[in-house]
């Protein structure tokens, strides 16, 4: 029975768990947004009441 055989596949499974365990967090934690919000450029919004006529 060839699936008996851990030699073809055993090898890919381990490469495959590496590179997701290794490789992929380094970049995707390496990822840095265009428009990262900057605590000096954010300002406090004051709203106002609206005076609508309820009839």
């Amino acid at each position: 029975m060839p699936q008996l055989n851990p030699a073809p596949w055993l090898m890919i499974l381990i490469f495959s768990w590496l590179t997701f365990l290794l490789i992929a967090p380094i970049k995707v934690m390496s990822h840095t947004f265009n428009n990262d919000p900057n605590p000096e450029t954010t300002k406090d919004t004051t709203t106002s009441p609206w005076n609508w006529p309820w009839h």
